[in-house]
C-alpha cells in the first residue's frame, strides 16, 4: 500500500478524528479541574487594617479567609497606638486569592534606645547638632560658673544625671548644664 493511499484511507482518518476528540476532551477536563482547584474568578478583598490592633486585624483577616504575616518594625510612629498596624502589603481594597498572606508592619512599643554620646568638655555649638543627629532634643539649658563659656559640664534627663554610654529613647530631651564664662 502506498503512503498516499494510507493517508486518505478511512482507517487513518478515523484515528486522526479520535485523537482530536481525545485531545479536546482531555483539555476540557484539565481546564475544569484547574478552574475548581485554583478558585478561578473567586477573590477576597483586603480590608483596611491601618491603625488597628493585632487581634482586631487577625479577626478581620480570618473573616476574609486571609492569613496574617507580621513583619518587624524598627520605626516608632507616635501617630498610631502601640502594637497597631502602620503598614500593610498588599494595600487595602486589593483583590487577592483566598488564604493569601497579608504582610503587616507593626508600631513598636516606643522609640528605640540610643546611647548618649560623650558631650563633656564640648561646646554647646558642637553638642547640639550631635544630639539632634542621634534623634535627641536639647531640653532645659542652665549655666554654672566655669571659665569655659558654653562648655557642656553636665547632662541630665528628667532631673537625673546621665553620662556617656547611658541609653535613652530616641526623641528624649536632654538637659544641659553649661559654663557661663566666669571664674568659680
Amino acid at each position: 500500500m502506498s503512503l498516499f493511499k494510507f493517508l486518505t484511507s478511512k482507517t487513518f482518518l478515523k484515528q486522526i478524528l479520535l485523537a482530536l476528540v481525545a485531545v479536546f476532551v482531555l483539555c476540557f477536563i484539565m481546564l475544569q479541574w484547574l478552574k475548581s482547584s485554583t478558585n478561578h474568578g473567586d477573590f477576597e478583598t483586603v480590608p483596611n487594617l491601618t491603625g488597628k490592633s493585632i487581634s482586631v486585624a487577625n479577626i478581620e483577616l480570618k473573616e476574609n479567609n486571609l492569613v496574617m504575616q507580621i513583619q518587624d518594625s524598627a520605626n516608632f510612629n507616635p501617630d498610631y497606638p502601640k502594637f497597631s498596624v502602620i503598614e500593610q502589603e498588599p494595600p487595602a481594597g486589593t483583590k487577592v486569592k483566598e488564604n493569601r498572606k497579608i504582610y503587616l508592619t507593626l508600631n513598636p512599643s516606643g522609640y528605640r534606645k540610643i546611647q548618649v554620646p560623650n558631650l563633656k568638655e564640648r561646646t554647646f555649638r558642637q553638642a547640639k547638632p550631635m544630639l539632634e543627629a542621634l534623634g535627641f532634643h536639647v531640653g532645659k539649658i542652665t549655666y554654672e560658673n566655669n571659665i569655659g563659656k558654653d562648655l557642656v559640664l553636665k547632662m541630665s534627663y528628667k532631673g537625673k544625671s546621665i553620662k556617656e554610654g547611658d541609653k535613652l529613647a530616641k526623641t528624649s530631651k536632654i538637659d544641659l548644664v553649661l559654663g557661663n564664662g566666669k571664674r568659680p
